[in-house]
Order: structure tokens, then C-alpha cells, then sequence
């Protein structure tokens, strides 16, 4: 989700919580200090005192709270989400109303968001882009194959500790968001333009594939530095994903690989058919490639003509690779076989057997056809 704020030059929209003076939530969570705030939430430090372990708790704008659709399919959202257990997935712990507000509480994650990292440092290189990356899809495959898409993935909602291990959040808000009818809407779009895909920004239902497209444009995002499309409109940025082509990222990257380039561009299709099916597909897919990338064997060379990374056929690249010829192994020339006595004697038993049925067939020859007097 995100506010008007977000989108650049437009204006900063943003209604803070009246809970900022509140220290204990339903009995049980010691709010500490505020990780952050947004438009639809705020999230806080806070320690479960009945387990004694540090939580986050994300306490939701009490304009949603009161909406009896949004309150039924946000409990819908979080119970799905509780079932979600994946070391890259935020864990949900507990979720609940208190003093007219519903709250979420989640596994506290030390470090930051992807969105800070990619201020911060600008261009990733693949080395460090694509481990990232290929967590973000184990989560949010696994969520898949649980039947839940995520509706809203953004570098905003996935959490890197300071030993690079990523974690994805916010599953089923977005949907959740969608329960409220379009005429209580105001501060707030729904998704995130800067992310999410063109069936999205058509107005259609959102499915893995979807996920798949917003990873994507995260990917370039890191690898260029960049987002792909930007705008200062949510319907501008709409239609961008729509209708505008794909820049090309050569440009800001002109280095990338040609296989990596042909799988960003099958991920970022306009069409859902096109991309990979599932975020476990394209994880599976950007696993393969780094494994190529590090074996020598695997390196792609003019001899060699087209190969398929994954579903992709990609073609040679236009300079000739440096290649190792495979060492040989030096094979010792076997020992000679000793003679089988077994077999010999077998051999012979049948050769005697044989010989010795040549005089009865002999005598039954004579006794059928007798010689002539």
C-alpha cells in the first residue's frame, strides 16, 4: 500500500495513529518504540511479556478498523497468513482489536527494507542481486503453492537482516484493502503503481504471475538502479505497465548477461502467459542461472549454439567466451580376467551331451528309412 505521498511530487497524506501514548496493547504487547509509519499503518518494537520475546506489531489506522468489511477480511487475511511457516516469510504471530483498532503482531526481523538497501547503495551487482531475489521467490512460492497470491510484493514489504537473509511481510493486506467499498477510498491507492502488474493496473484480479511481473521489476530496479517506469500519477504509471515497452536495461547496465537479460524480459511480458507461472518457477530458473555462472562446464560459447535456461532459449553471445578444456581422466588398463572353471566345465557337459545324442538320432534315421537291398 502506500499514500500519496509516495508517489514523488504529490502530496504527503499521512494520518498518524492516536496510540502513539499507548504502552501496553491487549494485556499483552509492550509497545516500545515506532520502526515506522506509513499509510495505512504503524508499526512498532514491542515485547510479548507472556512469551518474553521481541515482536513487531503493526497497528492499523483506526478509519479502517471500524470498517466491518475490512475487520472480517483482515481476520480472513491474517489467519491465512499465520499458516504460512518459510524461513522466508515474515512469521505472523498473533492478531487482534484493541481499543478500536485491529493490530498484527509478526516475528521482529533486525535490519531494514529492501526499498533502504537499494537507496542506499544504488546499483547491486548480480552476485549480490540475485541471492536476494531467489529468497523473495522461495517465500513467495511457498506462498503459492498455498493458494495465496500477495498481491502487493515491493522491496517495501521484504526485510533483509544484516547477514543478507530476506524475509517477505504483509501477506493478504492488500486484499484486505480491497474489501473497502471504492466510496470509502481516500487517502489511499490501492497496490503499488511503481510495482505491480499490467492485469493489476487493468483493474483484473491479480495471480501468481502477477507476483512474478512485481519480482521482476524489483530485479531491474536493483540491477539498474532504477525503476523501469516512473510517473508522478498512479494512472500514469498504470498505463506505463500496460502499454509502454520495457527500457532497455542495457543502457544502465551494459554489462548484464544476455541470459539474465532474456529472463527479465520474459518476466516483465505484458502477458501472464508469458512469464513464468509461479514465483517457485522463477526461483528455480535464477537458482540454474547462478549455478551456470559459476561452472566453467556450463559456460556458453559460440560452438555450443543456442541453449534453454529454463524456458528461455537464449542465444550466444556475440564474444567469444573463454573456455577450459575438461581435464581427462587417466583410466589403468584392467587386469586380464582369470579363467571361469565353471564355465568351462559347463561348456564341456554340454558339448558331450550333444555328441552323445548323434548315434540315437542316427538310429531312428536308419529305422524309418532302411537301406536298399
Amino acid at each position: 500500500m502506500y499514500s500519496r505521498g509516495e508517489m514523488g511530487n504529490s502530496l504527503h497524506v499521512i494520518i498518524l495513529l492516536p496510540m502513539d501514548e499507548i504502552r501496553l496493547l491487549n494485556n499483552r504487547y509492550e509497545l516500545q518504540e515506532i520502526l515506522g509509519r506509513g499509510g495505512m499503518a504503524v508499526i512498532y518494537r514491542a515485547r510479548d511479556l507472556m512469551l518474553e520475546r521481541p515482536v513487531a506489531v503493526k497497528i492499523l489506522r483506526e478509519d479502517f478498523s471500524r470498517n466491518p468489511h475490512f475487520q472480517e477480511r483482515f481476520r480472513q487475511e491474517a489467519r491465512a497468513a499465520a499458516n504460512l511457516s518459510h524461513p522466508n516469510i515474515v512469521t505472523v504471530h498473533d492478531f487482534g482489536f484493541d481499543r478500536g483498532q485491529l493490530f498484527l503482531v509478526m516475528e521482529h526481523v533486525p535490519g531494514t527494507d529492501l526499498k533502504t538497501l537499494i537507496h542506499q547503495r544504488g546499483r547491486f551487482s548480480t552476485d549480490e542481486a540475485l541471492p536476494l531475489i531467489v529468497q523473495a521467490c522461495l517465500g513467495i512460492g511457498y506462498a503459492h503453492r498455498a493458494g495465496l497470491v500477495h498481491c502487493d510484493v515491493k522491496p517495501h514489504n521484504m526485510l533483509v537482516t544484516p547477514d543478507m537473509r530476506l524475509k517477505v511481510t504483509d501477506f493478504g493486506i492488500a486484499r484486505a484493502l480491497a474489501s473497502i467499498q471504492p466510496g470509502e477510498q481516500t487517502d489511499l491507492v490501492w497496490g503499488s503503481p511503481q510495482y505491480f502488474a499490467p492485469e493489476q493496473a487493468a483493474g483484473a484480479a491479480p495471480s501468481p504471475a502477477s507476483d512474478v511481473y512485481s519480482i521482476g521489476v524489483i530485479l531491474y530496479e536493483m540491477l539498474a538502479g532504477d525503476l523501469p517506469f516512473k510517473g508522478t500519477t498512479a494512472s500514469e504509471l498504470a498505463r506505463q505497465h500496460v502499454v509502454a515497452p520495457l527500457p532497455d536495461i542495457r543502457r544502465k547496465v551494459p554489462g548484464i548477461n544476455p541470459e539474465l537479460e532474456q529472463i527479465l524480459l520474459k518476466v516483465l511480458s505484458k502477458e501472464p502467459l508469458q512469464r513464468y507461472r509461479t514465483a517457485d518457477q522463477l526461483g528455480r530458473i535464477l537458482s540454474n542461472f547462478v549455478s551456470a555462472e559459476k561452472s566453467p562446464a556450463l559456460a556458453l560459447t559460440p560452438e555450443t549454439g543456442p541453449v534453454r535456461v529454463g524456458n528461455v532459449r537464449v542465444l550466444p553471445r556475440t564474444q567469444p567466451v573463454k573456455t577450459v578444456a575438461p581435464k581427462t581422466k587417466e583410466i589403468s588398463a584392467s587386469p586380464e580376467p582369470g579363467i571361469d572353471w565353471a564355465a568351462v566345465g559347463l561348456g564341456l557337459l554340454a558339448l558331450i551331451a550333444v555328441l552323445g545324442l548323434v548315434p540315437f538320432w542316427v538310429w531312428v534315421y536308419f529305422v524309418y528309412n532302411p537301406p536298399i537291398r
